[in-house]
């Protein structure tokens, strides 16, 4: 029997919006946010599911 290494890969996304001076203050904060754990993405933002085949 051969032994295969597959990739499960899955997407989660979720949009915020934020307050903010400019785009980039926006980027920051939101950023800042993530690190923070303020922002945490779970199964609800869940948006796709790829496989990949990996060759040595």
């Amino acid at each position: 029997m051969q032994t295969f290494k597959i990739e499960v890969k899955e997407t989660l996304s979720r949009i915020i919006e934020i307050e903010a001076n400019s785009e980039d203050e926006a980027y920051l904060k939101v950023k800042g946010m993530y690190r923070n754990e303020e922002i945490v993405l779970d199964e609800n933002d869940f948006v796709d599911t790829d496989f990949i085949e990996i060759e040595d």
